[in-house]
């Protein structure tokens, strides 16, 4: 069995990193503050072709395997959770989607410019009212002629307030339940679809989160994402990928807390010697290191098993679960490791603790995670 990763795969991860630190951490903790998105940013990765690194050349993508992108995700979020988490639902859930269930005419029109950044991707699909219970949704659209009339209220829509490409799921047939669901690629400007203000959230600030309100939209046929009925499958797919890049986010978090408690903790001098040589600081790094190596290999596992086309369900979950509890397990003890400085604001490690909470909440939450495994295991 071979862990080492290609020559291909370091280059990138070497690419992101000097990229993450020339553009990402100068403005880490202003776009946080003012829970701004960096247009700016995201047109440099567009020029670097970072938003469509695992998609086809000839759908304008880079044609990379899809860890190749988890560790670009990985490198970002080790700088910006953020920005890690929208480059994630941009490529790994809209233009993944788009690629796997996609006709022809809709990967011209649609995925090629998200493969080259020209707009975001967002994924619409929890409810007020229906978050990991996605069968109590009630958005409904109803064939009228040539087009689907979509209404309903959509909420907690990463990429809300920026996208630019929606991929929104809602009912065609509520009466048929699992197989009632269907997906639709609705662009931006589409009349009587509406994004909200952007939540003012704990972490993950310059994400961009909202509600997405449909009234009487219309979107015309061909916009339907595959067969009507398929939605809620396509759901689950997206979800494998988006928990991989999770999974990947939280690995980025906590490679960031590690590098930050050693360089502190050999900085820091109490009682006449770095603090590094106390035990039960040296204990706290060997643990976040330790954990840091599993989570790793967990995501890159599950991104390996899709490249080879295998499936990966669980493995996008055990990733998502074990990875994510131990980012907030461990951005924590950074914390703790820097006291006082660690709770201000504008500490790094006050930031990845905020960051990494969510981790453990969207995509699924831990809870749901150890349904998923439970349920592979046991069947």
């Amino acid at each position: 069995m071979d862990f080492k990763l290609t020559e291909e795969q370091e280059l990138i991860r070497k690419n992101m990193r000097e990229f993450a630190e020339k553009y990402v951490d100068p403005i880490a903790v202003e776009i946080d503050e003012n829970s701004r998105h960096p247009a700016e940013l995201f047109q440099k990765l567009a020029e670097g072709d970072w938003l469509g690194m695992p998609i086809p050349v000839e759908y304008g993508g880079a044609g990379a395997d899809y860890l190749t992108h988890v560790i670009a995700v990985e490198e970002l979020s080790r700088s910006c959770a953020s920005t890690g988490f929208t480059v994630s639902i941009h490529v790994g859930i809209a233009a993944m989607l788009i690629l796997l269930f996609g006709n022809e005419q809709q990967k011209q029109k649609y995925l090629i410019p998200l493969a080259k950044g020209q707009n975001l991707g967002a994924f619409v699909l929890t409810e007020p009212g229906a978050g990991t219970d996605i069968m109590a949704a009630t958005t409904t659209a109803v064939l009228d002629g040539n087009d689907y009339v979509l209404n309903g209220t959509k909420t907690f829509t990463s990429n809300g307030p920026t996208g630019g490409t929606y991929l929104v799921f809602a009912w065609t047939d509520k009466a048929a339940g699992r197989k009632g669901m269907s997906a639709f690629i609705i662009p931006r400007d589409t009349p009587g679809m509406k994004a909200g203000e952007h939540f003012n959230k704990m972490g993950l600030r310059s994400s961009q989160t909202s509600e997405m309100v449909f009234k009487d939209c219309r979107t015309p046929r061909e916009n339907l994402l595959g067969k009507e009925g398929a939605g809620l499958a396509m759901a689950m797919t997206g979800f494998d990928h988006g928990r991989t890049g999770i999974a990947a986010q939280s690995v980025g978090i906590l490679q960031a807390a590690l590098d930050e408690s050693i360089r502190y903790s050999k900085e820091r001098v109490q009682f006449g010697a770095p603090i590094a040589r106390q035990q039960a600081i040296s204990w706290m790094i060997a643990d976040m290191a330790t954990d840091l190596a599993a989570a790793r290999f967990l995501t890159y596992h599950a991104a390996w098993l899709k490249d080879q086309q295998q499936p990966f369900s669980k493995e996008a979950s055990m990733a998502k679960l074990f990875a994510s509890e131990a980012a907030m397990r461990h951005t924590i003890k950074a914390v703790q490791i820097q006291g006082g400085y660690g709770y201000c604001k504008g500490a790094k490690v006050e930031r990845l603790m905020r960051d990494a909470k969510i981790t453990e909440i969207y995509e699924g939450t831990s809870e749901a995670q150890r349904m998923i495994i439970s349920g592979n295991v046991l069947r």
